[in-house]
């Protein structure tokens, strides 16, 4: 099949948030993912789901990775139980006009404290936090999340000792921080896929860093108070703890889609990068050369005029 043209592609807010598959067969028929398990064949429009997060027992053809690059669809390689990160795949956009702009905010200190307290502030929206070091921020912060655990707790009837997990050995924790663990891996695959999708890099992060995902740590962090947390202390009060991990999948999928959290994911990384109108546009494939008097048409060959050799200007040849 000819490959659409990006402006077709459905929007990332208006697609389903993830679908997470495991222990099947993942192929193409037509425009459409074909899964095949042991219950039988199913078919997902590749250009309707944000995200694919493949877990332990998942097979792919390559005609099927093609489909799914091509509909700007992000592959995410998990662990079991869906709990690990892997890899991932390819953004919607051509352009890097969002990634220059994150690069520009994060490499400058003054812009990059201003990102970081409007990522604060936006935990705190009552209060003032302008003045405040990154110190401060993050003791508030600190406190913020002890007094969220300590209310779930109260409210579910739930013993609370802390935030624990072994990362090499899920079934170790207890039943809340199973529930937590999953959770945050979903929605860390939400905002990985977003931020993908978008052309900026989950590398280049404001509150955290030195990680390949430190921008998606940052931008999961807006949303694990409200959604991740009440739905771990839910299911740690009400649901066995041998099922845990795969109702907390599902009740997380059904949270994002009623929050709408892909649509609110990208409103809120256009107001962290300070993004105009201009920039919003993702269907532009655009490659220009750069040149110190502003940058010019790519594709083209240019040489200098002979009677400027010395000079800096260009000329399409």
């Amino acid at each position: 099949m000819k490959k659409a043209d990006i402006q077709l592609q459905p929007r990332v807010s208006d697609r389903i948030t993830f679908l997470y598959l495991e222990h099947c067969r993942i192929s193409r028929q037509d425009g459409a993912i074909e899964v095949l398990d042991e219950r039988g064949k199913c078919l997902i429009p590749a250009a309707t789901v944000s995200v694919l997060l493949l877990g332990p027992g998942t097979e792919i053809t390559h005609r099927a990775v093609e489909l799914i690059g091509n509909a700007g669809t992000s592959l995410v390689w998990v662990g079991e139980q869906g709990v690990r990160y892997y890899a991932s795949g390819v953004p919607l956009t051509h352009r890097s006009t969002l990634l220059e702009q994150q690069a520009k905010l994060v490499l400058n200190q003054r812009t990059r404290l201003q990102v970081a307290k409007k990522m604060y502030q936006m935990r705190f929206p009552n209060e003032d936090v302008k003045h405040l070091s990154m110190q401060a921020l993050r003791g508030k912060e600190g406190t913020r999340m002890r007094k969220v655990y300590e209310r779930m707790a109260q409210e579910t009837d739930v013993e609370w000792h802390g935030r624990s997990y072994q990362v090499d050995d899920f079934s170790k924790s207890d039943a809340v921080n199973q529930a937590l663990t999953a959770g945050n891996a979903c929605l860390y695959g939400i905002c990985h896929s977003v931020i993908a999708a978008l052309g900026c890099s989950p590398a280049l992060g404001f509150v955290h860093t030195g990680h390949e995902r430190s921008f998606v740590y940052d931008v999961a962090d807006l949303y694990k108070a409200q959604i991740t947390i009440p739905l771990a202390f839910e299911l740690a009060s009400e649901c066995p703890r041998e099922e845990i991990a795969t109702e907390m999948r599902h009740r997380c999928r059904d949270r994002f889609r009623e929050m709408k959290l892909l649509k609110q994911i990208v409103s809120d990384l256009f107001y962290l990068l300070d993004v105009d109108e201009e920039l919003r546009h993702l269907d532009v494939n655009v490659l220009e050369l750069w040149d110190t008097h502003g940058n010019v048409s790519g594709r083209k060959s240019y040489a200098s005029r002979p009677s400027d050799s010395d000079s800096e200007e260009w000329d399409e040849r």
